[in-house]
């Protein structure tokens, strides 16, 4: 019974390796990308990583009514269902953790609910990470 369970352990591990065989047709695929055949010229640097304020320090704003900038990271998820920002920036939460409560042009009630239109807070608010190159071009100035 021992030799037939080795003869067939045995045969089972050779039909393993039976449909791996080289293929004989070693001709390169040719694959081409939409931009077509160019070649990468350079290698870019990775992104800097972005340094957030220390808590209490906050960035001017550059003209008025400017909506404030947010002094961390601004991927707190926002849903139908729940906005992320308002765990730390709701009425009866934001002096417990020290935030900046809602503003009371975003609300619609004396309880603090947030209206509509301003629930989704990073439409306007931004993160103000001190970047150490620049995403996108800016020619704005102050005057």
């Amino acid at each position: 019974m021992k030799k037939l369970l080795s003869v067939a352990a045995i045969l089972l591990s050779l039909s393993a390796y039976s449909g791996q065989q080289a293929v004989a047709d070693n001709t390169p695929v040719k694959v081409e990308s939409r931009v077509g055949n160019v070649a990468i010229t350079d290698n870019s640097p990775a992104d800097a990583i972005a340094t957030y304020p220390t808590r209490g320090k906050a960035i001017a704003r550059s003209f008025a009514e400017q909506p404030p900038l947010i002094p961390h990271k601004d991927s707190y998820s926002i849903t139908t269902d729940k906005n992320g920002c308002l765990t730390c920036h709701s009425w009866d939460k934001a002096k417990r953790m020290k935030a900046t409560p809602v503003a009371k042009s975003h609300v619609v009630d004396d309880k603090g609910t947030v209206n509509g239109m301003n629930y989704f807070c990073v439409q306007c608010h931004v993160a103000q990470a001190d970047n150490k190159q620049e995403l996108v071009e800016n020619t704005f100035t102050t005057k």
